[in-house]
């Protein structure tokens, strides 16, 4: 299985299909193999390109640095693998890398989905709220599954639900800490003309419909879905509709 040595680690990647480029950034509680509902139905019409981020799935994090490399092993990815242009499909955690290659490379993205994230760029006042909305909700004590699926999906989908355990515990211990260095402004994200789309479950009690609707806002253009019943993971939750509303704004951007 492909991985490429860069920044200091083995960074572990798939690609699969043929055409633009399309790279899919998972979540703290995935990695690569997140997306077995969206490669297959995609990698007819694009190259789907799956990675497990540093201190994920089979990619070590022998430096230690967590998220303060992301955005640099993805530039650095990319580089190696010769695509200059790309569209970004990140869930939660992934969207700090997206959000933050696209502010320094918005030339090399044709189109942004940022789906149950608002990227964790430095916007206090949000931050703050955030912070207040989850500690209302209890989200920020709960465990993992009760965080990252809606509790109608979890009394729904049992077998769905181990499935979303099983992948998260593929994961071994990792370092979180640094998300926040080196993250876009308030300002920055403003000044995007990169084509977006904001996607959000309306039980997310991570980044629940009001955040996201709010960084909707500040950027021009965006675009905003609220998936009804669906919590913090709607691309596993409610897959075929997820890769309904990602199919057509990738193909209104493609290059």
């Amino acid at each position: 299985m492909p991985s490429s040595s860069i920044n200091g680690i083995d960074l572990y990647y798939e690609r699969n299909g043929e055409g633009d480029p399309v790279v899919f950034l998972h979540g703290a509680g995935g990695n690569h193999m997140s997306w077995w509902q969206q490669v297959p139905a995609f990698r007819d019409r694009y190259e789907c390109i799956t990675i497990d981020h540093r201190g994920f799935g089979r990619s070590v994090d022998t430096t230690g640095e967590g998220p303060a490399r992301f955005v640099e092993d993805l530039e650095t990815l990319l580089g190696e693998l010769e695509i200059e242009r790309t569209a970004l499909v990140a869930q939660s955690m992934g969207g700090r890398t997206a959000l933050g290659f696209t502010v320094r490379h918005p030339d090399r993205v044709r189109a942004l989905v940022m789906a149950d994230t608002w990227g964790f760029f430095d916007w206090p006042e949000l931050q703050e709220e955030v912070q207040r909305m989850r500690e209302q909700d209890g989200a920020a004590e709960a465990p993992l599954t009760q965080r990252a699926l809606g509790r109608g999906f979890q009394e729904r989908e049992p077998a769905r639900t181990f499935l979303y355990q099983q992948i998260a515990a593929l994961n071994p211990p990792r370092n979180l800490q640094g998300m926040a260095q080196g993250a876009p402004t308030r300002d920055q994200v403003a000044a995007l003309q990169v084509p977006t789309m904001f996607i959000v479950g309306s039980e997310d009690p991570l980044t629940p419909p009001a955040i996201l609707k709010r960084v909707h806002e500040i950027i021009e253009g965006s675009e905003f879905r609220e998936f009804p019943g669906c919590g913090h993971s709607v691309y596993f939750e409610d897959g075929p509709a997820f890769n309904e509303a990602i199919g057509d704004f990738l193909a209104r951007h493609d290059s």
